[in-house]
């Protein structure tokens, strides 16, 4: 004669883990700088810097991962203004020496031009 099998008693749900709440700043680079405050009953989600005081708010459900985005489209449109201003600022410093040069021969309170009419040819 053997035993009765028991019956397994039923399993609970499983806890989770806690999601993170203090972060690494993605603009000061300090460890544990950055806090995460969700509001569930308004439904968004406020991140703050402690050091450098950056700011950051959206809906609830994925707030650290709309941040990093955001900040990498920061950092995009930062870098593709950086390459702008270098491109057109290349362009207006090619200015040459003797463009700026003034003849010791030119007579300087003399104007000449196409839209400048000399007082003597005037009358």
């Amino acid at each position: 004669m053997g035993k009765r099998k028991s019956s397994s008693k039923p399993q609970g749900p499983k806890k989770r883990d806690p999601l993170p709440t203090t972060f690494t700043c993605l603009f000061c680079n300090h460890e544990k700088s950055v806090e995460v405050k969700l509001d569930k009953k308004a439904g968004c989600g406020r991140l703050e810097c402690k050091i450098c005081g950056q700011r950051f708010q959206c809906g609830i459900n994925y707030v650290y991962s709309e941040w990093v985005d955001a900040a990498d489209a920061v950092a995009a449109e930062a870098s593709e203004a950086e390459k702008l201003r270098e491109a057109n600022g290349s362009g207006s410093k090619r200015t040459t020496d003797s463009s700026l040069r003034i003849d010791e021969n030119e007579d300087l309170d003399s104007y000449a031009g196409e839209g400048i009419v000399d007082d003597e040819e005037y009358d």
